[in-house]
């Protein structure tokens, strides 16, 4: 059979899983297979290890995590490339201290900001007539289009593998997961799924197709109204799903729909098939000439192998951008959880204020679990949408970082403490930073503290036309730390789901060329996070969660609406950490109107030494040295 093969060619047994040396092993597996015709039609050179699964996702199950199994680093983010004699690590800002030290000596780092593209690096240092390999399913159609041209033009080909080689050399590889879906009721959607189908059904037609793959598994929870748990701190299932002018069909293991789920499914017209049967569909609508839609940034190249190129419409999913423009019973529902969620993290700092003056020895895997604890205690609540980022000291500037329960730095009074975490509720999402400091602050942190919380208002503060998007606004939360030239190596914002991805498209905030603008529209919600980071030293991040409303303004210039944003977390930023003789008047004023809205609304939730600790982050500011 297919695995007593594998094993017989690679020489596998169950030692290897116990190999200290398994990973070096694991590289030379893999190279080894690059010209086995048992995987390859004909020897390849390279080989391309994408994050994303099959439906482009940024988090993934553990069964699809292939590029952190061969490379051992672990961020969300990044590609690796092993060639013959290489192995590359391609990451973004975030991650460059996570993946210097998570990579071994058989790999090299290719930071973003500084190293050449994939591409560019593939034609540069491959020979002429060389084939680069990639698996269909885990690569985008956009992405391999680009490669594909690129390479093209070096004289060079891109082969689609079938059998995903990382898969072969990967002993012990977890299996996909089989948990339930759950409906997500109209209580906390506002809109029933049947009407978000016919909205679709509206775009189609308007397009001129007559079918849209759906790939994204957001976009198909949100379209459904369901929600699921294959993806930790995600809640989303692993799915495809088709609109046609007359038919509704969701493609996903069977084994995970229970019997309500499916009467709910039936009651709206929606056929349930088998996951895979996906790609028999695909071939029906080649061979009926139908036009289908497909977003080539969330399909995959499989999916478009499937379809004659003049059959398919390459363009954004009309589901995303629905799914962006929250409905107010969803602004609602995410405030109402951003209040909880605030209460829990306000008890959670008045805690660890209280545990390091007694003197407690706590580390930063310790502190997190305890915050996990009070956001368990919240009603709706269901798990955490991330992994906590609780950064003692240098640790806070790596700006992706994870405790470890073995390696967990200690934290202490003496030290800045940079927690950016966040909670799934039934009613919304949460995501939220704080840096505080439990002892006496230096100068300089206090300075750097106040640039980026000017960049907070900065952006908070913005009124822009209808129009705009997150690019053009990007500047705002750097524009203090430019003066003093400083600055971070990250977006200053994302989307938010409504119990779905904390990381939600296509909105944001960030200085990335893209392909597509995207206008920032009411409902959308973003997060406003400017930062600091200095290496071996500290971090400094605040984060909020914001979403965009209509703005009236004293005029209507050539009758455009202009837009703004409103707050939704409510989390003090400690006054001990500002440094106010930096501020003018209507900085001042805003953090106070902010604190005085944060007492109002948080108050009622809390008591005992959570009040009081409350009570003195969010009272009127000292301005006797500003």
């Amino acid at each position: 059979n297919k695995e007593s093969d594998i094993a017989d060619f690679f020489g596998t047994s169950e030692d290897n899983n116990n190999n200290p040396n398994m990973m070096t092993t694991a590289l030379a597996r893999l190279r080894e297979s690059f010209h086995n015709t048992r995987y390859v039609k004909n020897p390849i050179d390279a080989y391309i290890v994408y994050s994303e699964d099959a439906h482009q996702s940024e988090y993934v199950p553990d069964a699809d995590k292939r590029r952190a199994f061969i490379s051992k680093f672990d961020g969300s983010a990044g590609t690796a490339v092993v060639t013959k004699d290489s192995a590359l690590l391609w990451t973004d800002g975030r991650y460059y201290l996570q993946a210097s030290r998570q990579l071994d000596g058989d790999w090299t780092l290719m930071k973003a900001t500084e190293a050449p593209t994939i591409p560019n690096w593939l034609t540069t240092n491959l020979s002429p007539k060389s084939k680069v390999g990639v698996d269909p399913k885990f690569i985008s159609r956009a992405s391999a289009k680009t490669l594909e041209k690129t390479l093209k033009k070096a004289d060079m080909e891109l082969v689609y593998v079938g059998d995903n080689l990382i898969d072969l050399v990967w002993d012990g590889k977890p299996a996909h997961p089989k948990n339930p879906i759950f409906l997500h009721p109209v209580k906390y959607a506002g809109k029933d799924f049947v009407e978000k189908i016919a909205d679709v059904r509206t775009a189609i037609d308007q397009s001129q197709c007559d079918a849209l793959i759906v790939s994204a598994t957001d976009e198909i929870a949100w379209l459904f109204n369901l929600r699921g748990s294959d993806v930790e701190f995600n809640p989303v299932f692993i799915a495809y799903a088709s609109v046609t002018k007359d038919a509704t069909t969701l493609y996903v293991d069977p084994e995970k729909v229970p019997d309500d789920v499916a009467t709910y499914l039936k009651n709206g017209n929606v056929t349930l098939k088998k996951y895979s049967d996906i790609y028999s569909d695909l071939r029906n609508f080649k061979e009926n000439n139908l036009k289908v839609w497909l977003d080539p940034a969330k399909s995959n190249a499989s999916i478009y192998n499937e379809l004659i190129s003049k059959q398919v419409l390459e363009k954004s999913s009309p589901v995303a951008h629905a799914k962006s423009l929250k409905n107010s019973t969803e602004i609602s529902g995410m405030k109402e959880s951003h209040r909880r969620d605030a209460a829990a993290l306000i008890s959670f700092f008045s805690w660890l204020e209280d545990a390091l003056k007694e003197g407690r020895k706590l580390d930063e895997f310790s502190v997190s679990e305890k915050l996990a604890e009070f956001r368990s205690k919240q009603s709706d609540f269901v798990s955490l949408s991330f992994d906590t980022i609780a950064g003692s000291g240098p640790n806070g500037a790596i700006i992706h970082y994870r405790p470890e329960k073995e390696t967990a730095a200690p934290v202490v009074a003496d030290q800045l403490f940079l927690c950016d975490s966040g909670g799934q509720y039934r009613d919304g999402t949460t995501d939220v930073t704080r840096t505080i400091h439990f002892g006496t602050p230096s100068q300089h942190q206090r300075e750097c503290f106040t640039r980026v919380l000017q960049g907070v208002i900065n952006l908070n503060s913005i009124v822009f036309p209808k129009g705009t998007s997150g690019r053009e606004l990007d500047l705002l939360a750097r524009q203090s730390l430019w003066k003093a030239g400083l600055d971070y190596r990250h977006g200053t914002g994302h989307g938010v789901g409504a119990f779905l991805n904390v990381h939600e498209g296509p909105q944001g905030i960030h200085f990335r060329d893209t392909p597509v603008k995207v206008p920032l529209e009411p409902g959308m919600t973003v997060t406003n996070e400017p930062g600091y980071y200095e290496d071996g030293n500290f971090g400094i991040r605040i984060e909020n969660v914001e979403y965009v409303v209509e703005k009236q303004t004293q005029f209507n210039f050539g009758d455009v609406k202009f837009y703004g944003f409103d707050t939704m977390t409510m989390v003090p930023i400690q006054q001990k950490m500002i440094e106010v003789s930096m501020l003018n008047k209507s900085e001042l004023d805003w953090i106070d109107r902010y604190h005085q809205r944060v007492f109002s609304e948080i108050s009622p939730l809390l008591e005992g030494r959570a009040l009081q600790y409350l009570k003195r982050e969010s009272a009127p500011i000292d301005r006797s040295s500003s």
